[in-house]
């Protein structure tokens, strides 16, 4: 049987309205006993996270494993670039 699991190890700081930084926890926004998150699901809890208003921007990186291998993954001005 053929695996098509992504995983996405990602290290994520938000940039909130009034300049300060924390880290965000993009794995809090999952479903609970999922782990399964490819780059179009980051991007819409990124988006979400966005417009909600708790953060002005998001930047990080990590990595994207899946059945291809390996790569590195990056969210840049809250936009995942692979």
């Amino acid at each position: 049987m053929f695996c098509r699991a992504t995983f996405t190890v990602i290290s994520l700081t938000g940039t909130t309205k009034d300049g300060r930084t924390e880290p965000v926890n993009i794995y809090d926004h999952l479903s609970p006993g999922s782990f399964i998150l490819g780059p179009p699901q980051l991007q819409t809890i990124i988006d979400h996270l966005t417009r909600s208003g708790r953060y002005d921007r998001i930047d990080g990186h990590g990595r994207v494993l899946s059945a291809r291998g390996e790569q590195r993954v990056e969210v840049r001005g809250s936009r995942v670039v692979l």
